[in-house]
């Protein structure tokens, strides 16, 4: 019999309302006390760390994820990104399906679910919506669904035919799949590679209006209205989208957001260089950040910066902000998008969108959201938990420390500070943004099934 005793911890389980200093014991993989008699009924060969002073929740969830594979290992592989999510605090990450080729076939789900089995965390699959993620004819979301995914989505593309799009979600009421949509109207931002504002005029960079998110959130209100079916917004980014989505959740529209932290955390200013964003919207981070130290330095359209939705204005990652502590935000994600340096260090217009993120996002969400007093732990961790494990009907109680729920667990410390290296990575990419910040909050321990399977 296997057994894993943590003692000592502030353990935090907010599907439970469970916020408490106590112990927890997990045996044969699943979550066996949590309480004072965890101690008691722990075998004698038992492992038992000590996590005094740091935090016990569910195992953290990223439901975007971009692993790469197959098709792009040099960027990424499900291993590699499997190791990068368990430094991150993350027992779950969700792999998006624009890969190459892109997943939407029952045998390429087979593929990725036969080599998930040897990675370090657990890594589900989403299936595309559309063949080749085209957004011209629906994918087999039956046999997609048969061959079990989690949810449905073209992330990376956005379904632009309305009646598709409605036929999609008719289809995935059937099999009882949420559906989550990357929402950009082609139309609208055409060739833009950043926020359409005062920094893209003053850049000379080609636009990429808010109401290019805005116009298909809409959509997507509309249509999850008439049919039924839940619409997940992926890395919402502008304030009208988080306007549009309270409104209709207000209404009882099946319909939900997520926000990553760096579109609450940083703004188009960056594209400018580190004097535009330190000086203008980021003087409250450089206080918070680095107190009176110098922030990092980086050049004019470095493209580190540039990703997919687009960095927005100050007004628009207050509005992220403000959505994820009334709870129009309901889940956090990364959407973790490696590229390799030969592709990221070419004139900005023609580098690819997307940075990698699983690594810094607990730390980000932390410093954004829990020491700046918007939202208390639990709150925070409910959406990196609970929220995500509840969309996507995970099995095995995951987002939970529920007595038999599986023994998926994150320790962190709230308070450790440590400086971002992107060289210190299990990524195989680099394109990390945060390179040099000082970040305040880290995962020590990720326990799987109840083994360690990456301690810091």
């Amino acid at each position: 019999m296997r057994a894993l005793l943590l003692t000592g911890g502030r353990v935090i389980d907010p599907a439970a309302g469970r916020d408490e200093i106590t112990d927890v014991l997990v045996v044969d993989g699943h979550i066996a006390i949590v309480g004072s008699g965890a101690v008691a009924a722990a075998p004698s060969d038992a492992e038992r760390v000590d996590v005094t002073g740091r935090v016990v929740c569910p195992g953290l969830i990223d439901l975007h994820v971009h692993l790469r594979e197959p098709g792009q290992t040099a960027k990424e592989t499900i291993a590699t990104g499997a190791q990068a999510g368990a430094r991150g605090g993350f027992t779950t990450i969700v792999c998006m399906p624009n890969t190459s080729p892109a997943i939407d076939n029952a045998s390429t789900v087979a593929l990725i679910q036969e080599k998930a089995r040897n990675a370090v965390i657990r890594v589900e699959v989403t299936g595309a919506l559309s063949n080749g993620i085209a957004g011209e004819e629906l994918a087999p979301l039956g046999s997609l669904s048969r061959a079990g995914v989690v949810a449905l989505t073209d992330d990376g593309h956005c379904i632009q035919n309305n009646d598709l799009m409605r036929r999609a979600l008719e289809y995935a009421l059937q099999f009882e799949l949420p559906v989550m949509d990357h929402c950009q109207d082609y139309g609208l931002v055409s060739d833009g590679v950043m926020h359409e504002g005062y920094w893209s005029t003053v850049l000379g960079l080609r636009g990429w209006p808010a109401a290019g998110e805005e116009m298909i959130v809409a959509r997507n209100i509309l249509l999850a209205g008439q049919t039924g079916t839940h619409i997940h917004c992926q890395h919402l980014s502008s304030a009208g989208s988080v306007r549009l989505l309270r409104e209709a959740k207000a209404r009882g529209v099946p319909i939900s957001g997520e926000a990553c932290p760096h579109h609450f955390v940083l703004t188009d200013a960056c594209l400018a260089g580190s004097d535009a964003f330190w000086c203008d919207d980021g003087r409250a981070l450089a206080s918070r950040f680095f107190g009176g130290q110098t922030p990092p330095v980086w050049p004019v359209y470095h493209t580190h910066w540039k990703m997919n939705p687009p960095l927005r204005s100050a007004a628009d990652r207050d509005a992220i902000l403000d959505g994820l502590v009334d709870g129009t935000l309901e889940i956090i994600s990364s959407d973790h998008a490696p590229h390799t340096e030969a592709e990221k260090e070419v004139e900005f217009d023609y580098a690819p969108f997307g940075i990698v993120g699983l690594e810094t996002e607990l730390s980000l969400s932390l410093m954004q959201l829990f020491h700046t007093g918007r939202l208390k732990l639990p709150e925070l961790l409910a959406k990196l938990t609970h929220n995500p494990a509840k969309l996507l009907r995970l099995d095995g109680g995951r987002g939970t420390l529920a007595v038999g729920a599986v023994g998926d667990i994150t320790v962190f410390d709230p308070d450790v500070s440590w400086t971002c290296d992107r060289n210190d990575t299990a990524s195989k990419s680099r394109n990390n943004p945060f390179h040099g910040w000082s970040l305040r909050g880290r995962a020590v321990m990720t326990v799987v099934g109840g083994a360690i399977v990456w301690r810091g």
